[in-house]
């Protein structure tokens, strides 16, 4: 019924420019050289990993600064649990108002 009609690619116009050569490069042969085996560790030597040593100082900073971020971030959740029932109780007031001037408009009639 409807056939979609696919246009023609346009033929280009003014100046074209040749293609850039491409000149091939030379390849340098590497000679292969041998594995070189990998390092047996000796069962009574463990492999050296660093370790977290922490001394009394930067468990007092740890404890304070984790201290210091569970309060700010409980304010300002707190803040914002504040400011939505805030709201609400504002829009709960506003809409008894306007009910009750509605109601007063109706009874004047």
């Amino acid at each position: 019924m409807l056939r979609p009609k696919v246009p023609t690619m346009p033929q280009p116009t003014g100046l074209i420019t040749p293609p850039a050569v491409v000149e091939p490069t030379t390849v340098i042969q590497h000679t292969p050289q041998t594995p070189v085996p990998a390092p047996v560790i000796a069962p009574t030597q463990v492999p050296a990993r660093p370790t977290v040593q922490l001394t009394p100082g930067a468990v007092i900073a740890l404890v304070g600064s984790g201290t210091a971020v569970v309060l700010v971030v409980g304010a300002v959740l707190v803040s914002m649990l504040l400011a939505v029932a805030i709201t609400g109780a504002s829009v709960a007031i506003c809409a008894l108002v306007i009910r009750s001037l509605i109601s007063a408009e109706g009874k004047r009639r």
